[in-house]
């Protein structure tokens, strides 16, 4: 069999394939040719060569980045398989965001799994993570890779917004959410627990939102907060409605026209109650779109890898962990990913 290091590399760029001659999620600088895991910008950049990826995670890249984000692109579904160079690749779902996958190379003998990023609780916008069978190496993330990390029930988490709302109807409740699969997810959510009112979102969540409407996903009726007028009318017909946005948008003058605004935000940061307080955060929503230190050490377990590799957070905790149960687990040490959003 194959030795791990030989088939996938970590380098600055990302991890690169040399028998295959690609790269797994490159972000500093234009590559040749990348698979992209999904469609979040510390993983999908513009400008590569050539791009295969699932066919939502294109279409999400394209909205981002313009129609011609790269040379030329490949669409895979879920467990189609493709050779690139004699190396077969395929994609099994994340769980993470609309279109994000695992990927699995495969090269004599031997299967690594790269997951991207992921989770493994519901999420009505997207599939359901799915483990990979007889993975020799597994490529875990590791942004809430500490104990301290155990995510609430998102129903929980949807329920007590719900219950502010219903306790503070002359507040706006200001909401703030990633733009990409956090905000489509928050929404989603409250339409599954019965909230019919339209929903005011920030201009720069329209394309995506469309995007996941154009695919089946039932975000109701959203109505654009981006309205020049700033009259007493326009302000007060924002009190008792959910408005969300990227959580920066909230930071800034676009946030005055909301009348006695409830600062809310949706990530798995806000387990952290220092951080919410550095924020001005009054309701703390803890919903990650990331495995949490449960999720995380259970699916080692259930996939149960020869190998751990460990990287995009706090991977010497997971190493530990792992060593600790006797396996065999080794830290990346790859470039910074941005785990801000949660």
């Amino acid at each position: 069999m194959l030795r791990p290091d030989l088939l996938l590399q970590p380098t600055p760029k990302g991890l690169y394939c040399p028998p295959g001659d690609f790269y797994l999620d490159p972000v500093r600088g234009a590559v040749d040719r990348a698979v992209i895991s999904h469609g979040h910008s510390d993983h999908a950049r513009g400008g590569h060569g050539k791009v295969l990826a699932h066919p939502d995670t294109l279409a999400i890249m394209a909205c981002r980045y313009g129609a011609n984000f790269a040379k030329s692109t490949q669409a895979l579904e879920y467990g189609e398989t493709v050779e690139i160079n004699g190396v077969t690749v395929w994609l099994a779902p994340a769980g993470h965001i609309l279109g994000s996958a695992q990927v699995v190379v495969e090269h004599k003998g031997l299967r690594m799994t790269f997951t991207g990023d992921y989770k493994r609780r519901f999420d009505p916008t997207c599939a359901t993570f799915e483990p990979v069978e007889n993975t020799h190496v597994f490529i875990s993330e590791a942004t809430f890779a500490l104990p301290v990390f155990r995510h609430p029930d998102t129903g929980h988490e949807i329920d007590r917004l719900l219950q502010s709302v219903t306790d503070f109807p002359e507040r706006a409740h200001c909401i703030g959410a990633y733009s990409l699969g956090k905000a489509q997810r928050v929404i989603r959510h409250l339409r599954l627990a019965g909230y019919d009112d339209p929903i005011f979102i920030h201009g720069s969540l329209e394309k995506l939102c469309a995007h996941y409407q154009s695919v089946g996903i039932d975000l109701g009726t959203l109505i654009l907060a981006t309205s020049d007028d700033t009259s007493k009318a326009a302000r007060e017909a924002f009190r008792g409605k959910i408005i969300i946005a990227p959580p920066g948008a909230f930071e800034g003058k676009w946030a005055q026209r909301f009348p006695d605004p409830i600062l809310g935000f949706a990530s798995g940061w806000m387990s952290i109650k220092q951080r919410a307080k550095q924020r001005g955060v009054e309701l703390p929503l803890v919903i990650s779109d990331h495995a949490d230190w449960d999720e995380l050490t259970d699916t080692v377990r259930e996939v149960n890898p020869e190998e751990l590799w460990v990287t995009y957070g706090r991977e010497d905790a997971l190493v530990r962990w792992a060593e600790l149960e006797g396996r065999r687990a080794r830290p990346l040490r790859m470039v910074a990913y941005d785990d801000e959003a949660g």
